[in-house]
This record gives structure tokens, C-alpha cells and sequence, in this order.
């Protein structure tokens, strides 16, 4: 197990378990579809760098209607689901 899962402090800088599953996923997708890792990668997974980024406040997730993550002070909207 990836150890900063362990404590609840990453899910708390997050605001839930919930969004810090939906925020590492949407970056994992981003990550593995050719996006530029904001931390050395280091022989790490893109689970693992997706985590490294929300600990080193790196990314994080902006919640409205359609969720927007921010890198730096940059913003990427992620593409929505079209699932119906």
C-alpha cells in the first residue's frame, strides 16, 4: 500500500475519501493518456505520482458542476463522462 494512504491527512487536505478517489483516478487517466508528471517520476507508477502531486499540493481538485483540476496556476478541465 502506497504509505500516505495510510493516514488520514491526505484525505482530509482533499475534503473525503470520496474526492481524493475521484481526484487521483481523473489524474491517473491524464497521466497515463501522455500528461506531464509535476513531480520526478522516479520509477513510480502513475497511481503513485497522481498521490505525490496531491501531497505536494501539486494538483488539486476546484468542486462545482463539472469538477476542474488546477496544476500550478493553470487550469485543465478534465473531460466529462458521456455516459447516459
Amino acid at each position: 500500500m502506497i504509505e500516505a494512504l495510510k493516514s488520514d491527512e491526505i484525505v482530509d487536505k482533499v475534503g473525503g475519501k470520496f474526492k481524493l478517489c475521484v481526484l487521483i483516478q481523473r489524474r491517473v487517466v491524464q497521466l497515463m493518456e501522455g500528461a506531464r508528471p509535476l513531480v520526478e517520476r522516479n520509477g513510480r507508477s502513475d497511481l503513485e505520482i497522481a498521490i505525490e502531486e496531491i501531497r505536494l499540493n501539486k494538483i488539486e481538485a476546484e468542486w462545482s458542476d463539472e469538477p476542474i483540476l488546477s496544476a500550478s496556476s493553470r487550469h485543465m478541465r478534465l473531460p466529462s463522462d458521456d455516459r447516459e
